[in-house]
């Protein structure tokens, strides 16, 4: 009762407020996701991303010996794949010499305890810009999950610790796992991307990738009959917990900010990690807004990293991963 109880007392110095603090983020919180080109001394800036980059095999070794230096333990590797490589069953996608499969032996030479996830998906070697194969204007689902366990089984191969099916094709979590025990890859983890929702925060992401679905006749225009409807929140819970029943180790929700009300709601249901991808144009907002001047990009950076662990995430992918390190460092 008010006077005996007053809350203003627990917040009286940054000492007091720092030792009642329920959550606080560290290095070992963060996901990098890296983004890898061809060629040699690559460093290409993302224009809807500014200050994010492509990275040639020869300084990816380098951006991840520096962030290992920081304590980030963690990437998370995509390719950007020629155009002439492209097709619709994404055939480079299984080439044992593939950009992919070289990024992972590069960042294990690099920094051999850095821990290697992959994405798992077709879209960046598919010529429709699409997560699986298109016939008679659909997306095919158990074709493309059969593609996707053999491009999981690839990547294991190469050395990666972790595969991330970023699909949301049915059963991919299933075939995948199935293939890596038949195949003896007992210790190889998957972090599913299992509440991913069609969301319009994507954009400069496919602009990094050159991923967007092309603009063609019967090539479905968007991803909405696989990647979740935003309006639906039971559903989420539905294929995460049905992925952890098909053998996922970690669970995903994406995007992050327009998705805490998931993200808690996965947490208070399962008994798996649970990650959370801080996605592209949630980054370029904040970029953009601080360099109207209009916000203060540090601390709106800590805020939201805060907010997301504060609903439930135990790890975030995020591309302010090495800046925000330096910021709680």
């Amino acid at each position: 009762m008010y006077p005996l109880r007053r809350n203003r007392r627990l917040r009286t110095s940054e000492a007091m407020r720092s030792l009642v603090r329920e959550n606080a983020i560290t290095p070992n919180d963060f996901i990098a996701p890296l983004f890898v080109v061809e060629g040699k001394n690559k460093k290409e800036e993302i224009a809807s991303m500014p200050n994010y980059f492509r990275f040639s095999l020869d300084l990816l070794e380098k951006e991840v010996k520096e962030l290992w230096s920081l304590g980030i333990k963690s990437v998370l590797l995509f390719v950007k794949v020629p155009e002439n490589l492209k097709d619709n069953a994404g055939t480079e996608a299984l080439n044992a010499d593939g950009l992919m499969q070289r990024a992972i032996k590069s960042v294990k030479n690099s920094v051999p305890e850095m821990l290697v996830m992959t994405d798992v998906a077709l879209d960046p070697y598919s010529a429709y810009g699409h997560d699986g194969v298109i016939a008679d204007g659909k997306v095919i689902n158990d074709d493309t999950t059969a593609i996707l366990a053999e491009m999981g089984l690839s990547h294991a191969k190469a050395g990666a610790d972790v595969l991330a099916p970023s699909d949301m094709m049915d059963g991919r979590i299933f075939e995948m796992r199935s293939l890596l025990e038949d195949e003896g890859f007992h210790e190889t983890g998957i972090m599913s991307y299992s509440a991913k929702y069609a969301s319009a925060f994507y954009g400069p992401f496919r602009d990094a990738l050159d991923s967007a679905p092309v603009d063609a006749e019967n090539i479905p225009k968007d991803k909405k009959t696989y990647q979740m409807d935003p309006s639906n929140r039971e559903e989420a819970v539905k294929e995460t917990l049905m992925d952890i029943e098909e053998g996922a180790d970690i669970v995903m929700v994406k995007p992050g900010l327009c998705y805490l009300d998931i993200v808690r709601d996965i947490r208070n249901a399962v008994d798996v990690p649970v990650a959370v991808y801080q996605v592209s144009g949630e980054y370029a907002m904040i970029k953009a807004a601080a360099e109207k001047g209009w916000l203060d990009h540090d601390a709106v950076v800590l805020e939201q990293l805060t907010a997301i662990k504060r609903a439930g995430a135990s790890m975030i992918a995020s591309y302010f991963a090495k800046d925000a390190v330096k910021l709680i460092s």
